[in-house]
């Protein structure tokens, strides 16, 4: 049958319509089914939205329980720039509210605007008061979120330990820990978010909300630190550095045994709770104690005289000849307020600087070297905190003939207050150079306190050493550069105070300003605390010196540990140093200007430095061996950079006698026998005596005896 017109075109009609049908067909296969994830996804997008829940932060403990840092509950406020017509007119409305610069908020939103974001953030935890003006202008662009704001109770207690927590990169919106143990510990504080879904009609307006996944809240921490401690610790340290006129200070207090840091404190101070100021001291959120190194000077002899009974056939009583004050050293010559010749015992006790190059030069290079890195110098502590020095100390290789005068001394090293306090603890402890420990416990809600383990010390000299190294350090208290500025009532106390010129890395040039230290223990016997106390930048002379400066805060806060600590007494309260000492008797300050700066480089005062470089070991100049010396022919006569020469004088005198144990008539029987002279201290049984039995007591000198009950 033919096709008519008209067939023909329901013919092509139909084809059409077919066509068309699977067009709609292949059209729905591709929306339904090939781009059915994407398409969902910016469904979910425009209809809902995963807002990010804030994990409670774990709250910062001291050691027995109490709150350091917290977190309270806070909201905050953002605008939806897509849904603001006017940026002009929401700035002019928000801005006076919350304080903010309408102009600049304006700008923001228009910046906002054009990235096609949907969030900006106005003020980040508001008060309650800001809140609730926002909240009673109903305005459809503006939302609220939900947040927890640190909240530091005792404001600036423990502030450079602790820290502080914001936003350190703009483009994120979550706080972390920035200093201190908040960033150090930020993991563990900070928890886990969770997420709620917010659906939205098409006004964007929210209409509901579920938790996708809750938030897991953060471990709670526990410090070694004792706020009562830490308050007298910061009390002490600011005291002192206002009444010397220094710059800043710090001080560490630590358990000697397993390093636990009891105290650290720093001044300036600042509060955490208030974001830095214009107007506030430079460096003042420093932790001084870890990331400021300085040239420790006289206390860093301790370290020569440990490395000296190790190394070589001294002993606390063997003859230092200091000579008549003076020294000539490659050309250089060196004065000190101390002549004669003296015990090594008493090299420390009065600081002798003549004394102390003596002995360094004895230890040799290579040897002083491996002892200052063996009791941790030039190396990071590892303690819990961001931002630690390792100070400075630089390899043998680089030290020019005159270094090893200056590190015996305390003079071209940097160290920092936490290294002084644990080089002190192996000292106290019987030689082991302990790991610090800041970080007690920790514990995440629900589950058990989680108690942290100790590491193991290094071994950094013998436990014979450290004993002998303990009662000399007992004398720079009880006759030395310490006396009555160091002694705390009650109990017995070994240390060794120290100052050095600051040396001017810019300039290349030491200063008339002061590095003033105490490093102490407390009781010699049984040590149970470690005090190190350093100030910078202390002027006036003697007023400025390591024993009147930082002696008795050294004395104040150690007593504050030890009653804390119920540690018993071991001495009558009534028992003190009968004098205080004055002129030379605290003059412990360290040679500075050898030719070397801090920094290695020659300092500008010093224009012979070069030549000194290239000059022989036989150039030093020592007084001469005199008969009777306790070093041999061929001791003396060694001339390597590693061995240097070591010359002593024979001590003409009586043989001091030794008085422990015995009664006060007993001792000045003897003494009378002897004809030794006696300085009698106390009551009772004789404890302890200075010189040592068996050293020869110098023409005019006498026996310090110390009677307890």
């Amino acid at each position: 049958m033919p096709e008519t017109q008209s067939t023909k075109r329901l013919l092509w009609l139909l084809r059409v319509l077919i066509l068309w049908v699977v067009v709609i067909f292949l059209r729905l296969i591709w929306l339904q089914v090939l781009q059915h994830d994407e398409l969902l996804k910016q469904a979910q997008s425009q209809q809902q939205k995963l807002v990010p829940i804030q994990a409670q932060r774990g709250s910062i403990l001291d050691r027995t329980g109490q709150p350091l840092a917290k977190s309270l509950p806070a909201e905050s406020v953002l605008v939806n720039p897509k849904r603001i017509r006017d940026a002009a007119v929401a700035a002019n409305l928000l801005a006076p509210i919350l304080g903010l610069d309408a102009r600049q908020l304006a700008q923001k939103i228009r910046a906002a605007s054009k990235r096609d974001s949907g969030f900006l953030w106005v003020k980040r935890k508001v008060t309650a008061s800001e809140a609730g003006r926002v909240r009673s202008y109903h305005l459809e662009f503006v939302e609220f979120r939900p947040e927890t704001r640190r909240f530091y109770p005792h404001g600036p207690l423990a502030a450079h330990v602790l820290g502080t927590v914001g936003i350190a990169d703009p483009n994120e919106t979550t706080e972390r820990g920035t200093a201190g143990i908040e960033m150090s510990m930020d993991d563990d504080l900070a928890g886990l978010p969770g997420q709620i879904r917010v659906f939205n009609d098409v006004k964007q307006n929210s209409y509901d909300s579920v938790v996708a996944r809750k938030p897991e809240p953060g471990a709670d921490i526990t410090l070694t630190i004792d706020q009562n401690l830490q308050y007298g610790a910061e009390k002490e340290i600011a005291r002192a550095v206002q009444a010397n006129g220094a710059k800043s200070g710090s001080i560490v207090v630590m358990n000697p045994y397993n390093g636990e840091i009891l105290a650290m404190a720093n001044y300036p101070a600042f509060d955490p709770n208030e974001p830095p100021t214009p107007g506030e001291a430079p460096g003042a959120r420093s932790n001084l104690a870890i990331s400021t190194p300085f040239e420790p000077g006289s206390v860093f002899k301790v370290v020569t005289l440990a490395a000296a009974l190790e190394t070589t056939r001294l002993r606390p009583d063997s003859p230092i000849n200091c000579g008549n004050g003076s020294l000539s050293l490659f050309g250089r010559v060196i004065h000190d307020h101390v002549r004669g010749t003296l015990s090594m015992a008493d090299v420390l006790a009065k600081s002798s600087n003549i004394g102390a190059i003596q002995i360094g030069l004895r230890i040799g290079n290579q040897q002083m070297y491996r002892y200052v890195h063996r009791f941790g110098f030039g190396r990071k502590t590892g303690v819990e905190l961001p931002g630690e020095s390792a100070g400075i100390l630089r390899k043998v290789e680089q030290w020019t003939p005159t270094s090893i005068a200056s590190v015996a001394m305390g003079q071209e090293i940097g160290v920092t207050s936490l290294q002084l306090a644990l080089a002190g603890a192996a000292l106290a402890n019987g030689g082991l150079l302990p790991k610090p420990k800041l970080i007690l416990a920790r514990q995440k809600k629900g589950q058990a306190l989680e108690r942290l383990a100790e590491e193991k010390p290094e071994r950094a000299i013998a436990p014979e050493t450290a004993i002998q190294m303990r009662q000399m350090m007992e004398g720079v208290v009880l006759h030395g550069t310490g006396t009555k500025y160091a002694t705390i009532k009650g109990y017995t106390s070994g240390g060794k105070t120290g100052s050095a010129q600051i040396y001017d890395l810019k300039a290349h040039v030491y200063t008339h300003s002061y590095n003033a230290s105490f490093l102490g223990f407390a009781p010699v016997a049984n040590p149970q605390i470690v005090v190190a106390v350093t100030l910078h930048g202390t002027q006036g002379g003697n007023a400025g010196f390591g024993g009147p400066v930082a002696g008795p805060v050294f004395s104040k806060v150690a007593m504050t540990a030890l009653r804390m600590l119920d540690v018993p007494k071991d001495l009558p309260e009534s028992l003190l140093p009968s004098r205080a000492p004055v002129g030379d008797d605290v003059n412990d300050l360290s040679i500075a200007d050898l030719g070397v700066g801090l920094d290695g480089s020659p300092s500008l005062n010093a224009q012979e430095a070069d030549s000194v470089r290239s000059r022989s070991v036989s150039s030093v100049t020592l007084p001469p061996v005199q008969a009777g010396s306790s070093v041999s022919a061929e001791e003396s006569t060694e001339a390597s950079l590693d061995r240097r020469p070591f010359l002593t004088s024979a001590l003409v005198g009586p043989k001091v006698p030794n008085f422990r144990g015995m009664t006060l008539r007993a001792v000045l029987e003897e003494s009378a026998a002897t004809g030794v002279q006696i300085e009698v201290l106390g009551n009772g049984l004789a404890r302890n005596q200075q010189p040592p039995a068996g050293s020869i007591l110098a023409p005019g000198a006498r026996v310090r005896v110390q009677f307890t009950r």
